[in-house]
């Protein structure tokens, strides 16, 4: 009786501590040394992270073996989980201005994967490339032409305060309006005035499909009142490269070009789905892929 005592003993306070095991194991999305390969990507909904995320969830499934979930947060709360370890990374990370606030709070809690995007994000005002005005100072004696427009987006973007409160008062322009709209609607008057080769002035920002789908220009700043370019990169929590070293690799190894990135949010535009974009522009584009890839 007093064996068959110990022995059930035995088997509780082993399940109890597998139990244990199990519930600590791994930080984060990813337990890679406990067999589990599976990873959190944070996002925010602006088309080049839309797009960079989709690749990486796709090629971390498909050639890597990892099982990958997107999680759409507020820009603060990716900065949060990365570096608490809930997430395992966020590419869309936009300095030295837009997100200049969080990375000094969070920069010393995660990991720098440098940058991806090889192009620069920038914002600006944009025309067609038939238009004559060369300069954002051009406006002012093309007036007549563009109707003292120049056709905005979301009233609270960043881009609207930039163009209302820095480059209609740098240039001179207090006889223009910068009208709000909505992204999908200020598109369609671009894509509307091309087709009737008309004058047309709108805010504009890269990296962006637009730049790929149609033939626009950004007018020059010279006193640089739309702001200085950016980089784009990607932070990783602390402890993915030793728990799953080759996600961190390849997560290190991605990169895109302008060219690139522009196709890529094109196709998923056109597909208007994700991953089916993702999947059409991965099928013309293998060989740019496979050198992300860990060669171990």
């Amino acid at each position: 009786m007093f064996l068959r005592r110990k022995i059930m003993l035995a088997v509780v306070l082993g399940l109890f501590a597998g139990l244990l095991v199990a519930g600590c194991g791994g930080q984060g999305g990813s337990s890679g040394s406990g067999g589990d390969k599976s990873l959190t990507i944070g996002y925010i909904n602006w088309d080049e992270d839309v797009a960079v995320s989709n690749l990486s969830k796709i090629l971390l499934e498909e050639e890597l073996g990892y099982e990958v979930e997107l999680q759409l947060l507020d820009v603060g709360p990716l900065f949060e989980g990365v570096a608490s370890g809930d997430l395992d990374a966020f590419q869309d990370v936009w300095l030295p201005t837009t997100h200049e606030t969080y990375w000094n709070e969070f920069k010393d809690q995660v990991v720098d994967l440098g940058q991806w995007y090889e192009g620069e994000a920038s914002l600006g005002i944009a025309v067609p490339e038939y238009a004559e005005a060369q300069t954002i100072g051009d406006l002012a004696k093309y007036r007549d032409e563009f109707g003292g427009r120049i056709v905005g987006i979301e009233p609270g973007s960043g881009i609207m305060g930039v163009a209302k409160d820095e480059a209609i008062p740098a240039y001179g322009l207090e006889d223009y309006e910068v009208v709000d709209s909505s992204t999908p609607a200020m598109l369609g008057q671009v894509e509307s005035s091309l087709e009737n080769e008309e004058p047309i002035a709108f805010t504009a920002w890269k990296p962006h499909w637009m730049f790929t789908a149609y033939d626009i220009r950004y007018l020059e700043d010279p006193k640089g009142a739309m702001g200085s370019a950016e980089k784009l990169s990607a932070i990783a929590r602390k402890g993915l490269e030793e728990d799953s070293p080759e996600a961190f690799e390849f997560l290190d190894n991605l990169t895109l070009t302008e060219e690139q990135l522009g196709e890529l949010e094109l196709e998923i535009k056109e597909a208007e789905d994700p991953e089916k974009g993702t999947r059409a522009w991965l099928e013309e584009n293998r060989a740019v892929v496979e050198a992300w890839l860990p060669k171990g």
